[in-house]
């Protein structure tokens, strides 16, 4: 028995992976999981992470700072993408406002901090978390693309100048920094 047909599909209108992805249960499991690692991690480094960390002396308790920042930084980048993605799933937000939103997280290929001097003297559970939490981020890096390169390809087909539009509005809806006063 071959799966129903959707009618954007029959009428040969190109169908959105974005829309699709966010609406499975796929994605409701990748924010689930990222969620809990969230919750993983500040009970972490707010319990066993914090008394490990007294324990380490000189470089390694400078490295035990530098990546547990980092730590929480990535984490709360795959957080902002998932919360967006979320609202806009649940028609809080329109895809246009997801997009915009979207364009301020700033996720990026993570790297695996493994090859820096002393990483391996870092308390294991650290360490479990920043590979958990790498794997998610490369996870969700891979999805943002396949999502974003199908809106621009729909934008593209609808009208050829659309995605030229699309890409001006995301950088003007960007915050400006400011100056400094001398």
């Amino acid at each position: 028995m071959s799966a129903p047909v959707h009618s954007q599909e029959a009428a040969g209108n190109t169908v959105s992976f974005g829309e699709r992805f966010a609406a499975s249960d796929q994605f409701d499991a990748i924010f689930k999981e990222g969620m809990a690692l969230v919750e993983r991690t500040a009970a972490y480094l707010d319990g066993a992470g914090r008394r490990e960390a007294r324990g380490l002396a000189g470089p390694a308790s400078v490295l035990y700072a530098t990546e547990s920042m980092r730590l929480t930084t990535r984490l709360l980048e795959l957080a902002s993408w998932l919360m967006i993605r979320r609202a806009q799933k649940q028609g809080e937000i329109t895809a246009q406002e997801a997009r915009v939103k979207r364009a301020r997280v700033k996720l990026r290929v993570s790297t695996r901090p493994t090859h820096i001097i002393g990483y391996g003297e870092l308390p294991e559970g650290l360490r479990r978390l920043i590979d958990a939490s790498s794997a998610l981020n490369d996870r969700i890096v891979r999805l943002d693309r396949a999502m974003e390169v199908v809106v621009a390809e729909a934008v593209s087909a609808e009208n050829p100048v659309g995605a030229q539009v699309t890409r001006l509005e995301e950088a003007f809806a960007k915050p400006r920094r400011r100056a400094a006063r001398v």
